[in-house]
């Protein structure tokens, strides 16, 4: 007799990177049951889960409850929630939250709504009904970026000079959790990320600098934790920086992920956009 499959469990926000990790692990043997946050997951990614069910953002108490009957412990967070619902008026009794999400709430985030303070309440909450929350990239080690150019496309002289100019002044903002992308031209700052996302500061950078060429920055910050909120880059991101005139991107290797490696390559190959990994040394 086969001995059962082993269970990840995924908590599910927007964007591509849930259906890849879903994809390796269970090609790794895992069977792969999944949590949807309610109005946040992409379509694909009901059929590539072995269980799959919807919960509101701010339902924890039903994540724990499906995670529970489904018999998985290790579970990772992954995938992007828009941020700015939780600055408006109400936001809390606006989500419609369940009383296990009301508690933690009001036991430890009426005051302090940082990213890192919600996910380690979040961590916590779950790993005391038996759920633990796991390094997201635990699953899909070869997106992550490596170091030195990514691609064909090498960085020009003004571009490698901007990445050692704005690199320093990324790892101070990321490490005072404001953002983990800033955009740089011949040693100006043009843009910082703040909660508007990195979408949004492209294209502010863009309408500042789109014919003459900009580098953007991104990394995460020495002490991130890699159980959620990973930043990442995608075949989108490419796009995105060639309309706005940005013609190379440095992200820091092993603290960024390519939604997809090969096809973020190719895609900045074909876009003229140079692909750099920037080796850090943790703290």
């Amino acid at each position: 007799m086969s001995s059962p499959k082993p269970i990840l469990g995924m908590i599910a926000g927007n964007g591509i990177l849930p259906v890849i990790i879903a994809n390796s692990a269970k090609k790794s043997g895992f069977r792969v049951c999944c949590v949807g946050l309610r109005d946040q997951y992409v379509p694909e990614l009901p059929g590539v889960c072995d269980e799959f069910s919807i919960a509101g953002i701010a339902k924890v108490g039903r994540w724990i409850r499906l995670l529970k009957r489904w018999g998985a412990e290790d579970t990772v967070m992954v995938g992007g929630v828009g941020k700015t619902v939780m600055h408006r008026h109400f936001s809390v009794l606006r989500l419609m939250p369940d009383l296990t999400s009301l508690l933690l709430w009001y036991r430890r985030l009426r005051h302090d709504r940082r990213d890192a303070t919600v996910l380690a309440a979040i961590a916590d909450e779950l790993y005391k009904s038996g759920v633990t929350l796991i390094d997201s990239t635990t699953h899909i080690p070869e997106h992550l970026a490596q170091s030195g150019t990514l691609g064909i496309v090498p960085p020009s002289t003004m571009q490698a000079a901007d990445i050692a100019f704005g690199w320093p002044l990324l790892t101070q903002s990321a490490s005072l959790h404001i953002g983990q992308c800033i955009a740089v031209r011949n040693g100006d700052v043009l843009a910082v990320e703040a909660i508007e996302g990195t979408e949004a500061l492209i294209a502010r950078a863009g309408s500042l600098c789109k014919k003459n060429g900009w580098t953007l920055l991104k990394t995460a910050a020495d002490d991130h934790d890699m159980r959620a909120d990973v930043p990442s880059i995608g075949v989108k991101t490419i796009s995105q920086v060639a309309a706005a005139g940005c013609t190379c991107i440095a992200v820091g290797s092993g603290r960024v992920i390519l939604l997809d490696a090969p096809a973020v390559i190719h895609a900045a190959n074909s876009a003229g956009v140079a692909l750099v990994g920037v080796e850090e040394t943790r703290a």
